[in-house]
């Protein structure tokens, strides 16, 4: 059976955009192409404290619960519509993976307090 390659990319949409990844050899755990480099400076600085939208995404296990937290930031405030809107974006063109690698439960005390 051959099908074309748009009518596979709306029947398959997430196999499709994994397919496209790796032929174009990208690292998904790199691309965070929504946050600024001041912002990713400022984030280095200030080590752990209150979490960002980045690092609620990370703990996402797909892209419909990163939907649902961008929505609840929104929601609450926490985040702009126009910040709402760029993720969501990411979220939709790249994947909740490409924020970065999940981030698993006990993630910051072994980082930052050497346990596990």
């Amino acid at each position: 059976m051959e099908i074309d390659e748009e009518t596979f990319k709306k029947l398959f949409p997430n196999l499709y955009r994994e397919i496209v990844l790796k032929k174009m050899h990208l690292s998904i755990d790199a691309v965070r192409t929504d946050v600024e480099e001041g912002e990713r400076e400022a984030e280095r600085r200030r080590g752990p404290g209150m979490p960002t939208p980045i690092d609620y995404l990370r703990r996402c296990e797909d892209d419909g619960e990163a939907f649902e937290v961008i929505n609840y930031l929104e929601r609450r405030g926490e985040i702009t519509h126009e910040k709402a809107e760029k993720l969501r974006k990411q979220v939709r063109e790249r994947g909740v993976r490409s924020f970065g690698s999940k981030k698993e439960w006990g993630y910051y005390s072994t980082k930052y307090l050497g346990d596990g």
